[in-house]
């Protein structure tokens, strides 16, 4: 996990696939690199563990999270909201069980080593990292669980190589690693909850910069990485974790709203601040029984998960006999849509200016009224409320 073997993106997926299917050969070549802790973070961890989260917040787009009998259909805000929260968790993980494995591993008879810590659990970590990608599906994502065994049983093998844990005793410091690891990442969970911008993107802050240079890898299952846009979103988020990224005023995106969309009246009109993590405008139009909602959303900081979403090239499409569901990165931009022919109700939604979102959703005529809706939002005027 050095610069030379991992800052580009080819040692990045061969690592994972190595650490994956020959863990054995990989450990004493992941011992003898010579490399930091934030290093790891932000050249091997970040990548891998915005896998889950940006598929998650796809999938609760477009199918909903189901709960027990009831299936949720989280909002723009909300989605990206539980998709940050997931994003800082990971980093925070990777931090905490780290730290535990550097201070546990003496009382085993193995060394305490910072840097080899955490080497040890990023590799122990790639398999759930990467099965996050089946969270894009919400009714699969629970086998990315299985993948967290997997995970253990690397834990488990990598002790002696990395943290020179005689072998006789690596599978009680594994088992205390796990159970002290989960009692702490409880309480991390409380806390994080309440401090996800501060906490998470100090997190993926730790270490040097990439190179910049845009390469694209092609990775069966998951499609095209271009690590110059994960770059580019990894910056917007150390932006606003540094307080350089301020969320726009409500009432200024208020002003983009229309006063009618064709035939629809405008009848209200709402505003919602959250602070550092965006703020909301969102306008009702009614023709006869039919009604839509246009939303502008300024995710702030969170618009670097859809950057990322964009970097891993997402897309999705569902289609049935009565409606269809599309998920696209469109010009670098994040685009959804879906659409009922039965109830003749959809959604269209736009991101704009890779942080803002315009959203039209309810009942229309096609679907090229949503899409007209959105269209009556000045996206060059938008775009440029950020500067």
């Amino acid at each position: 996990m050095n610069d030379s073997n991992m800052s580009g993106p080819t040692g990045l997926i061969d690592r994972a696939k190595a650490i994956i299917l020959n863990p054995a050969a990989t450990w004493p070549v992941i011992a003898a690199e010579q490399t930091t802790p934030g290093d790891i973070v932000t050249r091997y961890a970040v990548p891998l563990a915005a896998i889950g989260p940006i598929a998650m917040f796809i999938g609760g787009q477009l199918f909903g999270i189901s709960l027990f009998f009831a299936t949720i259909h989280p909002s723009l805000m909300t989605g990206l909201t539980m998709a940050l929260t997931s994003f800082v968790m990971s980093l925070v993980s990777l931090v905490v069980v780290s730290l535990l494995a550097d201070f546990l591993a003496p009382n085993f008879g193995g060394e305490a080593n910072r840097t080899n810590a955490f080497k040890l659990v990023a590799a122990a970590m790639t398999p759930g990292w990467i099965a996050g990608i089946l969270g894009i599906v919400p009714s699969l994502a629970m086998l990315a669980m299985l993948a967290a065994f997997y995970g253990v049983f690397l834990l488990y093998k990598g002790s002696t190589p990395l943290m020179k844990v005689p072998e006789d005793k690596a599978p009680i410091f594994t088992t205390a690693l796990v159970i002290s690891a989960i009692v702490l990442m409880i309480v991390a969970t409380q806390v994080t909850s309440a401090v996800t911008g501060s906490m998470g993107m100090g997190a993926a802050s730790m270490g040097a910069a990439g190179s910049g240079d845009s390469v694209e890898v092609n990775i069966p299952g998951l499609g095209k990485i271009d690590t110059a846009k994960m770059e580019q979103a990894g910056k917007q988020m150390e932006a606003a974790a540094n307080g350089q990224v301020k969320s726009i005023d409500a009432g200024q995106l208020q002003t983009l709203l229309p006063a009618a969309l064709g035939g629809y009246a405008r009848t209200a009109l709402e505003t919602n601040a959250m602070g550092q993590m965006g703020t909301e405008a969102d306008a009702t139009y009614k023709q006869g029984e039919k009604t839509i909602h246009l939303k502008i959303i300024d995710s702030a900081g969170l618009g670097a998960l859809a950057g990322i979403g964009s970097a891993l090239g997402a897309a999705h499409s569902r289609e049935d006999a009565d409606s269809y569901e599309r998920a696209s990165t469109v010009d670098g931009q994040m685009r959804i849509e879906k659409w009922n022919n039965k109830n003749h109700d959809g959604e269209f939604t736009q991101q704009v200016g890779g942080r803002f979102m315009i959203t039209a959703e309810g009942e229309a005529d096609s679907i090229d009224e949503l899409k007209a809706a959105v269209a009556a939002i000045d996206q060059g005027k938008l775009a440029g409320l950020a500067k």
